[in-house]
């Protein structure tokens, strides 16, 4: 049979080479890319949604993911022209010549790789980039967030962040998480919500998803990065949160 990423057609547009791989296997799709250059590798992962990008880079060696993540980071929006040579596999290098410097691009999409990781294996991969020497790691930890990191907002951007969410999706977020955490939170909302929210908890959490917990939390992290993409507030460096 025909190796499922080399059969792909070559004159397809480079998006959907993207949504074609993100069907594979992650440790498939990460197995042809450890035998590609870390540049390929990174174009390639730059064009696929950021949720699969980081399963695959959790299939590859630690080393391998440096070298691809600190590629990620420097990238600047791809041209048309160096998508076609890396989807025809020709050498990756004629990518450096054409690309221009504004890595702002390369870190936004860095980060949201990274937000897609749990907190300790987060903390890990951040250090090995930094021990890689990785160029404009600030900029990306910048964009870093994480739902532990919600005490580290300003006391303004949590009443703006929380202004905007339902008390439901609240309540589900703060199921089984520390007093101080939620006191972050709760101190943020109006009275008449905070004990509506509180009366909801005190009830317990048995019987409540797992799953409907992480994705209220990660709803909440997600409009955090948002407000602060446009504008209405700083994320808090993950520098500070040691």
């Amino acid at each position: 049979g025909v190796h499922p990423v080399g059969g792909i057609e070559q004159s397809r547009p480079f998006r959907e080479l993207g949504l074609e791989l993100e069907k594979l296997e992650p440790a498939r799709l990460g197995a042809f890319l450890a035998g590609e250059h870390p540049q390929t590798a990174a174009m390639v992962l730059s064009k696929l949604a950021p949720q699969v990008a980081a399963n695959v880079l959790l299939t590859l060696t630690k080393p391998m993911r440096g070298e691809i993540i600190k590629r990620m980071v420097t990238m600047a929006n791809v041209p048309d022209a160096a998508a076609r040579i890396v989807e025809n596999r020709l050498r990756a290098s004629v990518l450096a010549e054409t690309s221009t410097k504004d890595t702002s691009a390369g870190q936004a999409r860095v980060a949201s790789v990274l937000n897609e990781l749990d907190k300790p294996l987060l903390e890990e991969v951040m250090q090995d980039l930094e021990a890689a020497g990785t160029p404009d790691l600030d900029g990306v930890r910048a964009r870093l967030f994480a739902f532990d990191d919600l005490p580290l907002l300003t006391q303004k951007a949590r009443v703006l962040l929380f202004d905007g969410l339902s008390t439901e999706l609240v309540t589900l977020a703060l199921r089984g998480t520390s007093a101080a955490l939620a006191e972050s939170v709760l101190s943020a909302i109006g009275a008449r919500s905070r004990r509506m929210i509180e009366a909801e908890l005190g009830q317990g959490s048995d019987g409540v998803p797992l799953a409907d917990i992480t994705a209220a939390r990660k709803t909440i992290v997600t409009t955090t990065i948002r407000l602060s993409r446009e504008g209405a507030f700083e994320l808090p460096s993950t520098q500070d949160a040691a």
